[in-house]
């Protein structure tokens, strides 16, 4: 599957969880009680409704984290098939001075 696929398919189940989450209400006076008024309780109750929606949010927030997950297999990398690592180090100069030990140590003891 191509990385662009990928953002497409991101880009819906986002849209999607934005939409749902939109509908629902903390205190359970969203869409779903709100449905027509009584008519809900023909439509199987708002408790149900509340269920539906809650899965439907974890169901779409899962689906968009493996869909983030997978995209990064995706990604084109450019000459990630010719990777040559042996002489990356040549040429270079070193710029570290070397320790002189000509200081003296002491040992410091407690009387």
């Amino acid at each position: 599957m191509s990385y662009t696929a990928f953002l497409i398919l991101i880009l819906i189940v986002a849209i999607a969880l934005i939409l749902i989450v939109m509908v629902q209400n903390p205190k359970g006076g969203g869409l779903s009680s709100s449905f027509g008024g009584g008519g809900a309780q023909s439509l199987g109750g708002v408790q149900n409704t509340n269920n539906f929606l809650d899965r439907t949010t974890w169901t779409l927030g899962i689906a968009m984290f493996a869909l983030i997950l997978l995209s990064n297999f995706a990604i084109p990398r450019a000459g990630s098939n010719n990777v040559n690592l042996d002489n990356t180090l040549d040429g270079i100069e070193s710029t570290s001075t070397p320790i002189n030990n000509t200081t003296s140590t002491t040992k410091d003891t407690v009387k």
